[in-house]
C-alpha cells in the first residue's frame, strides 16, 4: 500500500502533536508544490519548534522576489486566520 500524503492528514498529525509525522509530509508536500504557501506556512513553524528555522524548502534557490512572495501569501493567511 502506497503512503497518502495530503494536507488533512499533515493538519490532523499537528493538531493531535505529532509533530515529527507532520513535518515530513508538509515536507513532501512542499518538495511537490513550493508555490504553496499554507504549506510553507506549517514548515517554518514546526521547524522554529524544532530550533532550525528555515525559509523555505528549496533554500537559496529561492530569489528574493519569491521569498517576499511566499511571506506575503503567509501575512494573507494570518490575517485570514485572525478575521481581519
Amino acid at each position: 500500500m502506497s503512503e497518502v500524503v495530503t494536507k488533512t492528514l499533515a493538519e490532523i498529525y499537528f493538531q493531535q502533536g505529532h509533530l515529527k509525522e507532520a513535518y515530513e509530509i508538509f515536507k513532501k508536500l512542499a518538495d511537490e508544490d513550493p508555490s504553496d504557501t499554507e504549506i510553507q506556512m506549517r514548515l517554518y513553524e514546526l521547524s522554529e519548534r524544532f530550533g532550525s528555522p528555515s525559509l523555505p524548502a528549496g533554500g537559496s534557490r529561492v530569489t528574493p522576489e519569491e521569498r517576499i512572495s511566499i511571506l506575503k501569501g503567509w501575512l494573507a493567511n494570518i490575517r485570514k486566520r485572525r478575521g481581519t
